[in-house]
């Protein structure tokens, strides 16, 4: 190997990292969480609770279709399964709004909410492409106090979804 191709090769090594790290990631342009009542990744991003990597980025909390998790199965954002964790519990009424903030839009199959063991909403958009706030009225049927609510996003033209935890005191 003449000694300008190692050198081109050597620099080639070096800057590659470099440019992988300052690049956008693809997938980190980034989706949307629940805002109102803060759900686990908004009490992150307040400042409300510690929590690492998620503090910076609420939005992308993505995983694939179907999971019951918090972090949607991501290990970055394993600190939003810990029920331990000190989260604030938000007091709502038996029907309460959850207010989403989207910062990309998909078009989207369905809502889903659930809480107590149970799906106890869902709201289908039919593929639609939602606005940058989405609000969804959402009745607790019989459940009351303390529950842990997943809310999870379904795209319609991807097999991922979007996951947020809520943590609320139902009447309380």
């Amino acid at each position: 190997m003449h000694a300008s191709r190692k050198a081109a090769a050597l620099a080639g090594a070096v800057l590659a990292p470099v440019l992988a790290v300052s690049l956008p990631a693809g997938s980190a342009s980034a989706h949307g969480y629940i805002s109102d009542p803060p759900s686990r990744q908004a009490q992150c991003a307040a400042g409300t609770v510690s929590c690492g990597d998620i503090t910076y980025e609420p939005q992308s909390v993505e995983g694939p279709k179907g999971l019951t998790s918090c972090s949607g199965g991501n290990s970055r954002f394993s600190e939003l399964d810990d029920d331990s964790k000190g989260w604030v519990v938000t007091p709502v009424s038996k029907n309460t709004t959850f207010s989403w903030k989207l910062t990309a839009q998909h078009s989207t199959s369905t809502w889903e909410y659930y809480a107590g063991g149970r799906r106890i909403a869902v709201f289908d958009d039919g593929g639609a492409k939602p606005g940058a706030v989405v609000n969804h009225q959402v009745d607790f049927g019989g459940l009351t106090g303390k529950q842990k609510v997943l809310a999870v996003w379904n795209v319609a033209d991807t097999s991922n979804a979007f996951y947020a935890c809520i943590d609320v005191n139902v009447g309380g």
